[in-house]
């Protein structure tokens, strides 16, 4: 039988790369908790931050989860970063039938992964240098750990390709690809 597998990990960690990749390999679904939520409250998630404030957004991001977790059928899941430290998300996740994966990365392979895409993210857009972004990604990693760490799976990420990644995860959680 398969199960819900729920992707989480800091942004640039590669959940959505992964997260596809996964469900090729496997046929089921692959859903973006951020692209979901964009669709349910037909609006973009930095629409959703201006105009309703985050702690509506944080409260909208945890209905969904629930929703998406309770459901029967089983889906790749990818959080978004911050997901599992709100609420009682990671407590969520922890209790459900689900199977939980820490996508760990690096300090050094987050900064280059995401030192060219900050006008694209709304978190760390107004950080100027490197040296800004590393700094700000290792405070944030530090605060998120103890939530990241509670998944069922940890695997680091560092130099492997989303397509190794996925044949990881099918091996740790004795998934039969199709």
């Amino acid at each position: 039988m398969k199960k819900t597998i729920v992707l989480l990990g800091y942004m640039g960690s590669g959940k959505s790369r992964v997260g596809k990749a996964l469900s090729q390999c496997i046929h089921i679904p692959y859903i973006d908790l951020d692209s979901y939520i964009e669709i349910q409250e037909k609006s973009s998630i930095e629409s959703i931050f201006n105009n309703k404030g985050e702690v509506y957004f944080r409260k909208k991001e945890r209905h969904y989860l629930e929703q998406l977790l309770l459901q029967k059928e089983p889906v790749i899941l990818a959080l978004g970063g911050g997901t599992p430290c709100y609420y009682d998300s990671m407590d969520f996740i922890v209790n459900s039938e689900v199977i939980s994966i820490y996508l760990k990365a690096r300090i050094n392979t987050l900064v280059s992964r995401l030192v060219n895409e900050k006008k694209r993210r709304p978190l760390i857009s107004h950080l100027e240098t490197e040296t800004d972004l590393q700094e700000f990604i290792g405070k944030h990693l530090f605060e998120r750990l103890p939530f990241y760490s509670r998944a069922s799976h940890i695997i680091d990420v560092d130099l492997k390709s989303p397509e190794a990644l996925s044949l990881k995860i099918i091996k740790l959680a004795q998934i039969n690809s199709v």
